[in-house]
């Protein structure tokens, strides 16, 4: 992966819509052996979460916190990765990695994911500033929207944090905020190839279509937060723990573990992955 910060052109656009997409973020070689780990660690499958849409379909996540020397850790942490972060984020203080997932829809039977806000789940964490938080999805097999990519609303971020409720097994923003939004704010398809990022902002809103096509839509996406950034009701610690910088040719060059003793996510130990029935 080339060194390269982002530029002003490009941050002025994160900030103007809420999201950036960056063309080849992560070398092809790098994508190949991520994508060739995700498939082959079985630590991804026996921790894989499945979570329900209103129609029943799942979607499949593997959600780890403290990022490792693993590949997927080395993505999260490369200098590259870090210093785009920093850039976006409206802080000073250093970034911190809140967590990662691995995202699988398979084909045909892959779920949907309701318009929501990353906030709208986080803000039960209690993170005081949401501009201070964002997401970098990195594609591992192509996203279009044949195979149910995502969507979001450009410019949304700017409307603040929207009430949310539970969709299936899933935190949905109130519909009638996002219609109001689609009404006034362009509807977007990101449709991006293997080793394409997209930056995005903790209150923008997004979604995607199931997956009704013949292909994989794997990706991975981390989450930042700054370490000025307190989180008054999270459990785990990576979010306040700084970056511990790697290479940018780590994934391809460095010796790298398993994630067997990574801390993932139980969907039993996730309250916003049980519906309580406050929702109705």
């Amino acid at each position: 992966m080339p060194n390269a910060s982002l530029s002003q052109q490009q941050i002025a656009s994160f900030h103007k819509d809420g999201y950036l997409i960056v063309k080849n973020f992560i070398s092809k070689q790098a994508v190949e052996k991520l994508y060739t780990t995700a498939t082959a660690d079985h630590s991804m499958e026996t921790n894989s979460i499945n979570v329900t849409d209103q129609t029943g379909k799942n979607s499949k996540l593997s959600l780890w916190f403290t990022p490792g020397n693993d590949v997927f850790g080395y993505m999260t942490r490369s200098e590259k990765m870090v210093n785009s972060v920093a850039a976006l984020l409206d802080s000073d203080a250093p970034v911190c990695h809140f967590h990662s997932k691995l995202m699988q829809k398979e084909p045909k039977v892959g779920g949907a994911w309701e318009w929501h806000q990353d906030y709208g789940y986080w803000y039960k964490n209690q993170f005081m500033f949401p501009d201070q938080l964002l997401s970098v999805m990195v594609a591992l097999t192509p996203a279009n929207k044949q195979n149910g990519c995502l969507q979001v609303i450009k410019g949304s971020h700017k409307l603040g944090r929207i009430n949310h409720g539970f969709a299936g097994e899933q935190v949905g923003a109130d519909m009638v905020m996002v219609e109001n939004a689609l009404k006034s704010m362009d509807l977007v398809y990101v449709e991006i190839e293997p080793g394409d990022a997209l930056f995005f902002h903790s209150n923008i809103l997004h979604r995607s279509e199931a997956n009704l096509s013949e292909n994989a839509r794997w990706s991975i996406i981390s989450c930042y937060s700054s370490q000025s950034n307190l989180a008054y009701n999270e459990t785990s610690t990576s979010w306040k723990t700084p970056i511990e910088v790697v290479a940018d040719d780590a994934i391809t060059n460095w010796e790298s573990t398993s994630l067997y003793h990574a801390d993932f996510l139980k969907k039993e130990n996730d309250p916003a992955l049980k519906p309580t029935g406050w929702e109705k």
